[in-house]
């Protein structure tokens, strides 16, 4: 069989697409895409492709009945440089496979990531992982950025200074902070990487790592574009109840209380305000809910 050429994600191929100061995310091959998809879930039978209708009633169905195994035929390797702090919570997601530079074998590089000033703000109240809306005014906020750059240099000249003297590159590199870029090849099926972009760009992510979310997304759209809608239609553009919120949505609509209390009252509440937001047309308010990482 002929590999499965996509003049989209073709185009992708190799171009680095820059993400925060001096990260990127670079595709640097792709196995199948919607064809392997479809020729995969219809092999029981040994139908192959239809028409692009027929194709997409299929991924449509195969996404959202979860049927997963067919998503997993379509592989991406990618090639990406990131803060350490945001590799931390990438490898949170282990079905992967990645070979990193390793700071054993390789003098590190003087490369930091340093945020700009509207990063720069105070500690969320109700999302304990994570920042608030309000930012610091700007005086402040490149008071900040000035005693990271400071911090960063003083260690790197540290860290220079110990290679200097011929100690090991293992033990000299110990110091070096989490905004040290690092650099890795990372290869993922497209359902994994569908589940990444899933918790990697909900608003309570980090924002450091839903920039490059919407990296990854580019190029997984690129790669398989109907499985990419269906993605947005029964996935990320979903709301998921729990046992218990139907019921209290059943009550609801008899126009009985919800009976939900304390932390599922807010989470039942914000879920609401989304679907009352989504049917409007409007944004919906971010919820306090918070992101794993």
């Amino acid at each position: 069989m002929a590999r499965t050429v996509v003049p989209e994600a073709e185009a992708l191929i190799d171009h680095p697409i820059p993400v925060l100061d001096k990260g990127f995310v670079r595709m640097v091959d792709y196995m199948g895409g919607d064809e392997r998809i479809v020729q995969s879930a219809r092999v029981s039978y040994g139908a192959g492709t239809k028409t692009v209708r027929e194709d997409r009633g299929l991924i449509h169905y195969l996404m959202r009945n979860w049927h997963t195994s067919p998503f997993e035929q379509v592989q991406l390797t990618f090639h990406t440089k990131m803060p350490i702090f945001i590799a931390r919570q990438w490898v949170r997601h282990r079905t992967a496979r990645l070979n990193e530079i390793s700071g054993r074998y390789s003098v590190m590089k003087d490369e930091f990531y340093v945020p700009n000033p509207a990063q720069i703000r105070f500690q969320s109240k109700n999302n304990k992982q994570g920042r608030s809306d309000e930012t610091l005014d700007f005086d402040e906020a490149m008071a900040v950025i000035q005693q990271f750059e400071e911090e960063q240099k003083a260690i790197y000249r540290n860290y220079e200074s110990l290679l200097e003297k011929n100690v090991a590159r293992e033990l000299a590199r110990v110091n070096l902070p989490l905004s040290l870029y690092t650099e890795w090849y990372w290869q993922i099926d497209l359902h994994n990487l569908f589940h990444f972009i899933r918790l990697r760009l909900d608003p309570h992510a980090q924002y450091e790592i839903r920039v490059f979310a919407e990296a990854l997304a580019q190029c997984a759209k690129a790669v398989a574009p109907l499985a990419y809608e269906a993605f947005e239609e029964h996935i990320l553009g979903s709301i998921t109840f729990s046992r218990s919120e139907l019921e209290a949505l059943a009550r609801m609509l008899r126009g009985e209380e919800s009976q939900l209390e304390g932390r599922n009252a807010t989470i039942f509440a914000e879920k609401m305000a989304k679907l009352q937001s989504s049917v409007a047309g409007e944004p919906a308010a971010e919820p306090s809910l918070p992101t794993p990482g």
